[in-house]
């Protein structure tokens, strides 16, 4: 892949980067739309365009990081969950749409290998590269927005899947969750450098279990 050069390796993570995100927050909004909240469809967020959705900063680091930096995010979809026909089940539709939405891509990206040995050089090798990189972006946002803090996806679906008093105690958190977050994946690896241990949050709970879907996507479709 060196010999392609910077723009080769830039290009095939950033083209995976405008599908992912647009997708991911453009399917929050729909299925919003379609059980009763139309917030973010008068908002002009039930789009594809990357401009609509791509937070500069957030969407920098994910580039600059390989896709490893899934704190890299999006401008959220205003969505009020108190609009939706049937709370609790509606709830968990919305916020798991998102996270749904790049595990399909990740599928649909594996099976695109196939296509590649049929792609001309110089296209091939980029179009292998770019595909791989749709997979890991895909299955780096998919494991990472359903861990079950808020303001996370998973968050969300733990809110309204535990009972009531205990759901919004625990929604409570989301205006920590960020924080959290943040110490997670910088203070507590930096802490157990300093003490001598490995303390990768971020690996263990994120890129892990990433690895391991990918593997059981290229098995199941033969690749």
């Amino acid at each position: 892949m060196e010999e392609y050069g910077f723009l080769f390796r830039i290009s095939a993570w950033v083209l995976p980067i405008l599908i992912a995100i647009p997708l991911h927050e453009a399917s929050h909004g729909w299925v919003a739309w379609k059980l009763g909240d139309d917030t973010a469809y008068k908002m002009g967020r039930v789009t594809f365009n990357p401009l609509n959705h791509i937070d500069p900063f957030g969407g920098t680091l994910l580039i600059i990081s390989g896709g490893t930096a899934a704190f890299g995010y999006a401008k959220p979809v205003p969505i009020n969950y108190w609009n939706l026909k049937h709370w609790r089940r509606d709830t968990i539709l919305v916020a798991a749409a998102g996270p749904t939405s790049n595990l399909i891509l990740a599928i649909l990206s594996a099976l695109l290998f196939y296509i590649v040995p049929f792609v001309p050089q110089p296209i091939g090798p980029w179009l292998g590269a770019t595909i791989y990189s749709s997979m890991v972006i895909n299955l780096i946002l998919f494991v990472f927005n359903m861990l079950p803090l808020p303001p996370l996806d998973g968050g969300r679906v733990a809110v309204a899947i535990l009972p009531w008093q205990l759901g919004q105690l625990f929604a409570r958190l989301e205006r920590a969750g960020i924080v959290i977050i943040l110490i997670a994946l910088f203070l507590l690896p930096w802490i157990g450098r300093q003490v001598g241990l490995d303390v990768d949050v971020f690996n263990l709970l994120v890129l892990q279990p990433a690895q391991y879907l990918m593997i059981f996507i290229t098995l199941a479709v033969g690749i």
